[in-house]
């Protein structure tokens, strides 16, 4: 008899030490890595630190605005030279072991005894370009030496959650919005296990009383398809603002309509970042591996920048719905990650139907195809 069910991927690639540093190598330095909003890289002379797979880098806007990523290393000795997550270094970039300095287009301007060192040697000692971008405001690197056009790596998968239209997610206006809130996460699970808890709602009506409550079709798995729904998924009936009181204390984002009211859409943009796009705001999670069972997951409530300004703005309404799913869905991936250990799961779990698009045909696809590059 032909089962039902699918398998998931086996226990040891949620813990394996070595699956992690491959992963590290054939996702998290060849794909786009979305690493922080482009709104944090203002004032100029703001630099932030991010880990992108195996490499710490470091992320800068020039005197003319350009975005500029550098491996974080001294071309002298190796040293950091950004030692925490944001640091303000004005107009150079300077080492803080031997005071080799930088110019923010990376050239070496600067060290003891620069008088004696040849014109050659000062060329080719500037600091390790990485491949930048931004894109609705998110600022994406790729260590890759000649990367895909970031369009690319995201294009199929807005075709696929907005039903052929990528396009429309444009109307949400995410690169005009304001951080109006962030929490950050520390979870003891494997990024693939919160990515693909994002993914499915089979767990929603066991797991997310207020989410459900918000969102009837998330209770009822005989209204769910096994992908997306296109045109989102509606609220409760008396509820204007998908927030814990349910009432709309915001206006509609300035480039939706009518029909975008009250309606749901979520979607993760591989391999680490997730989408939730509201009537009133949005919802940007940045997913970081840090080993085979700790991600750290930041967390941005982005709103309109004239609501964020308005005298006696207080978004915790909205902010801690979401908030509260997080930490249902934390806690839930957290019980499963040390069984990925037990000889029950040596070969993995199973994927009921409706989890099997998303999760198999999708996520695990991309999965192993990035994997046997």
């Amino acid at each position: 008899m032909t089962s039902s069910l699918t398998p998931t991927l086996p226990g040891h690639a949620y813990t394996d030490p070595a699956t992690f540093a491959a992963e590290e190598e054939r996702i998290f330095a060849r794909e786009w890595i979305y690493v922080a909003r482009g709104d944090e890289l203002v004032p100029r002379g703001k630099v932030l630190r991010r880990q992108v797979g195996p490499e710490s880098v470091i992320l800068l806007r020039d005197r003319a605005g350009v975005l500029r990523c550098y491996l974080n290393v001294c071309r002298h000795r190796g040293a950091q030279l950004c030692s925490s997550d944001s640091e303000t270094l004005g107009n150079a970039i300077r080492c803080p072991y031997h005071a080799w300095t930088y110019a923010h287009d990376g050239r070496l301007m600067a060290a003891p005894n620069f008088a004696a060192m040849p014109p050659s040697d000062r060329e080719r000692s500037g600091l390790l370009p990485v491949h930048v971008t931004e894109w609705a405001g998110l600022v994406w690197v790729n260590l890759d030496a000649e990367p895909q056009p970031l369009e690319r790596q995201l294009a199929p998968q807005l075709t696929y959650r907005f039903g052929g239209s990528p396009s429309r997610i444009e109307r949400w206006g995410i690169g005009d919005l304001v951080v109006g809130a962030r929490k950050t996460y520390t979870v003891a699970a494997n990024w693939k296990l919160i990515q693909e808890n994002f993914q499915e709602c089979y767990h929603c009506g066991t797991i997310h009383p207020e989410l459900v409550d918000a969102i009837p079709a998330f209770a009822r798995t005989s209204e769910l398809s096994a992908g997306y729904q296109p045109d989102g998924y509606r609220f409760a009936d008396g509820l204007d603002a998908f927030s814990v009181t349910g009432q709309a204390r915001y206006p509609r984002l300035p480039g939706l309509s009518a029909a975008d009211e009250r309606r749901y859409f979520g979607m993760v943009l591989r391999p680490n970042c997730f989408l939730s796009l509201l009537p009133d705001h949005v919802i940007v999670h940045r997913f970081q591996p840090v080993s085979p069972s700790v991600t750290v997951v930041e967390c941005d409530w982005l709103f309109d920048p004239a609501v964020a300004a308005a005298p006696g703005f207080d978004p915790t309404d909205t902010v801690e719905i979401f908030h509260r799913v997080n930490q249902q869905d934390f806690a839930a991936v957290e019980g499963c990650q040390p069984n990925m250990n037990s000889r029950a799961y040596r070969r993995g779990g199973v994927l009921v139907p409706l989890e099997t698009e998303t999760i198999n045909d999708n996520y695990y696809r991309w999965y192993r195809e990035a994997m046997a590059g």
